[in-house]
């Protein structure tokens, strides 16, 4: 604002002054107009990029978390889907969402468990099984989720799965699955 009065004081300054040639004054006059005009417009683009940056800002607050309910639903879909690829994307995205206890139950309440244990059974390449059991140990980190884990049959298709001559971190992950089951007390010698 001062910046703004500043310049409308040196230019009613230079109005006041006589002038010696009449082109002078007059380009002097249009350039100072041309600057205020361009002030102006750079300071009311600012003023319509903050509003728009308030409203989306309020928009998204509003919308984003019912999104994270929709994409873990869509994952957990893309574990009926027969394509490997799919269903290793959707294990891939579960273990993602599966960061803390609650999000965790979410997903075995929305089926993901008892889906990811499908997958894991179903499985015919290393690659899947290592996405299914990636994803199941995520989730065990809870100790519901090991409880629903346990009364889906679990331990039994953990021990099935065979293991990978490429990957060793199919193992890793089938040990650490067996272990979390012990370390809880649930039957794992069956």
């Amino acid at each position: 604002m001062e910046c703004a009065i500043s310049q409308f004081l040196v230019i009613q300054w230079k109005r006041s002054l006589p002038s010696l040639c009449p082109i002078d004054h007059f380009s002097a006059y249009v350039a100072d107009e041309l600057f205020i005009e361009q002030d102006a417009e750079r300071k009311i683009g600012w003023l319509l990029k903050l509003i728009f940056a308030g409203t989306a800002s309020a928009v998204a607050y509003q919308f984003f978390p019912y999104l994270g309910d929709n994409l873990m639903q869509q994952s957990v879909s893309l574990l009926h889907v027969k394509d490997p690829l799919f269903k290793r994307m959707g294990a891939s995205r579960l273990a993602r969402f599966a960061i803390d206890d609650e999000r965790r139950m979410k997903i075995v309440e929305l089926g993901g468990a008892q889906e990811l244990l499908n997958m894991l059974g179903a499985a015919k390449d290393d690659r899947t099984r290592k996405e299914a059991l990636k994803a199941l140990a995520v989730l065990s980190h809870s100790d519901e989720a090991v409880k629903a884990l346990h009364h889906a049959g679990a331990v039994s298709i953990i021990r099935c799965t065979p293991d990978s001559l490429e990957d060793a971190e199919v193992e890793k992950y089938k040990s650490s699955m067996l272990k979390r089951f012990q370390d809880l007390r649930y039957d794992v010698s069956s």
